[in-house]
């Protein structure tokens, strides 16, 4: 099969996570390659094909010219009668795959993980297209250790990865840091500002995040403490879609005035909330912690953690506590007590300071999007 020089697959979905890193990237290869054609291959239910058709590039244009929704399965780590069920789709997804990577002939396909994006992987390897994919978290999901089969190069966010990876394999590896929007490098202070309502900046602005359904834990923590969080910071609290209640916000907001501004969700007003703050309180996600160090906001992260999770979250929060760039509370630490000690040592300027700094080294000075772009766009030439 003659691949088509001018196209590129990028294949990933399931939550924003596994999404918007690879739009980030599809930017960077456009703003490098106007021409290239970009097709996305996602899960044909949920929100995939929504926020990929949503995304448009820096100069208006959509990121992808083209959606292919599939069939997507899960391979859970128990046992589950969806475990055999979920075979049926994975090999629905591999056929689709099949079909679509013929029809579009891309010269690479880019994956960003999460389940939808094996089948792709496996058909793109068997028709001999170049795999690149990209793991964002500290420890490698279970969707990249299968891709990573697939892969002629494997992007990782830390070093750390990739000394953890079998040495006769490193050199499929390479470290670029983790996407990031360029939303997120284009952040405006005052717009910011303007949109929470914000004159009086007298005191540390505390960001609350949860993620778009939130988060129980975090929430409660906040509701517990309210009284002394706005005592001390002006509190924008992202309260989840799930989780708000209009009727006791406003009266929360009556209660403590401008010190306390909850929303249920922010989305395009995000980049520039983040560049207002000064503290982030959040999950340990890896698509919230690199937005917030590219913006080098000190963090207190509170991990999700327990069964249900493979524990990535606290693996990426204790890497970014290492390097004393945001300090965590991790199951019984998870406490008022706790959280009030954390943010107090946050009120002092020095403390954010060198935190802000120690981000600096982190993120250096090359954006992860365009790095992986320019890789990409070497494999097209």
């Amino acid at each position: 099969m003659k691949l088509n020089k001018n196209s590129v697959v990028f294949t990933g979905g399931g939550t924003g996570g596994h999404i918007y890193p690879g739009l980030a990237v599809a930017d960077e290869l456009k703003e490098l390659l106007p021409d290239v054609k970009i097709t996305w291959i996602g899960c044909s239910t949920g929100m995939d094909r929504r926020i990929v058709e949503k995304a448009r590039s820096s100069n208006g244009s959509p990121t992808a010219d083209a959606f292919y929704g599939i069939p997507s399965g899960k391979l859970r780590r128990y046992f589950s009668f969806k475990n055999f069920t979920d075979l049926f789709r994975i090999m629905g997804g591999f056929f689709s795959s099949l079909h679509i990577l013929r029809k579009v002939k891309p010269a690479v396909l880019f994956s960003k993980g999460g389940f939808v994006s094996v089948p792709p992987c496996i058909a793109a390897k068997m028709l001999k297209i170049p795999v690149y994919t990209h793991e964002c978290d500290f420890t490698l999901g279970l969707a990249n250790r299968i891709n990573f089969k697939s892969a002629k190069k494997m992007f990782v966010s830390y070093e750390e990865t990739k000394n953890r990876i079998a040495e006769k394999l490193r050199s499929k590896i390479i470290v670029s840091g983790n996407p990031v929007r360029p939303v997120f490098y284009q952040t405006d202070v005052p717009r910011g500002m303007d949109f929470l309502g914000i004159k009086d900046n007298s005191k540390p602005i505390l960001l609350v995040l949860g993620g778009s359904s939130g988060a129980k834990q975090i929430n409660d923590l906040v509701s517990q403490n309210l009284d002394w969080l706005c005592e001390n910071f002006v509190v924008i609290h992202q309260t989840g879609l799930l989780n708000g209640n209009e009727a006791i916000e406003k009266q929360l907001q009556l209660r403590y005035g401008g010190n306390y501004k909850p929303y249920p969700f922010i989305y395009e007003q995000m980049p520039d909330v983040l560049a207002c703050a000064d503290v982030i309180l959040s999950r340990a996600g890896a698509n919230s912690i690199w937005e917030a160090a590219v913006l080098e906001k000190p963090m207190v992260l509170i991990p999700l953690c327990g069964s249900g999770t493979r524990g990535d979250q606290v693996d990426n929060a204790r890497f970014f506590e290492e390097k004393k760039a945001a300090d965590i509370l991790v199951g019984s630490d998870a406490d008022s007590d706790h959280l009030i000690a954390a943010l107090t040592k946050m009120l002092d300027k020095n403390t954010r300071a060198e935190y802000t700094e120690n981000l600096k080294k982190l993120t250096g000075t090359q954006k992860p999007a365009k790095k992986i772009a320019e890789i990409i766009a070497d494999e097209l030439k």
